[in-house]
């Protein structure tokens, strides 16, 4: 009887285990799902999108594109990986700073409480930007309340934050980083004062709940339309310019925003 168990196990030595096929060739189904949920498309960028994706699967022992689809349709945690991996955007303090100066004119004339949202969002340069200028200008910050929103989860984590590189502030004055941030180790950590007037929430302006937030004094969204096909774009404009509360103020869109 012991000779018989190490003759089994010495076959079981012997057993040759194939290797996992990879199969990362067809984009699209991935590219559609993707589109479908967040209206980015890629469609003029799908060796990219294939290149990104590929190393999403390999970091995560994911062998195809077809194994990946059928995963992200049913873990929630896996799919807003894959959003947050495909949707991260550098951007810095004010950036496009014209739009935020007549935002800044049109909400002393209000001289009440105002509402703004920026949609997206990113990692909170532009909301903090706009809660700065304010600031800056005089409003009380009891009339301040902005609202972030972003698909990307792990921008929102970093919003909250607020910790900002040199890169991030480089268009920030001295005076305005005395003002409004703590320098720490070549970092900019964002003072209380200002972070408390923005609130981030993960959100998507093509869900049914997004228009739960409410409608809002004045709308940021800039830069987003870019990556949205033309039906698309005009989907997300009528979204929201109906959650103004004053149709006679413009949505402020991003200069390459084209329609």
């Amino acid at each position: 009887m012991f000779n018989f168990f190490k003759k089994k196990k010495q076959v079981a030595k012997n057993v040759v285990i194939e290797p996992i096929q990879e199969e990362y060739n067809d984009i699209k189904p991935i590219a559609q799902y993707f589109h479908n949920e967040t209206g980015i498309t890629f469609d003029k960028q799908m060796s990219i999108l294939k290149n990104k994706v590929t190393s999403f699967c390999k970091q995560r022992k994911i062998y195809s594109f077809e194994k990946l689809f059928e995963d992200i349709k049913s873990n929630q945690t896996l799919k807003q990986e894959l959003i947050d991996y495909l949707t991260t955007n550098e951007t810095y303090f004010y950036r496009e700073f014209t739009q935020i100066k007549e935002l800044v004119q049109l909400v002393k004339k209000q001289d009440k409480s105002i509402s703004i949202l920026c949609a997206p969002s990113s990692t909170g340069e532009e909301p903090y930007s706009i809660a700065i200028a304010l600031l800056e200008a005089g409003v009380s910050p009891n009339h301040i309340r902005i609202v972030g929103i972003d698909i990307n989860q792990d921008a929102l984590t970093k919003s909250k934050a607020a910790i900002y590189s040199e890169r991030n502030i480089r268009n920030l004055s001295s005076t305005i980083l005395n003002n409004y941030f703590i320098e720490q180790d070549a970092r900019y950590i964002l003072k209380e004062n200002v972070k408390s007037l923005v609130t981030f929430k993960l959100a998507n302006i093509f869900d049914n709940l997004f228009t739960d937030l409410g409608k809002f004094d004045f709308i940021f969204s800039r830069n987003m339309l870019i990556y949205f096909d033309k039906q698309t774009k005009q989907k997300a404009k009528t979204i929201l310019e109906d959650m103004r509360k004053n149709t006679e103020h413009d949505v402020f869109f991003g200069h390459a925003d084209l329609f």
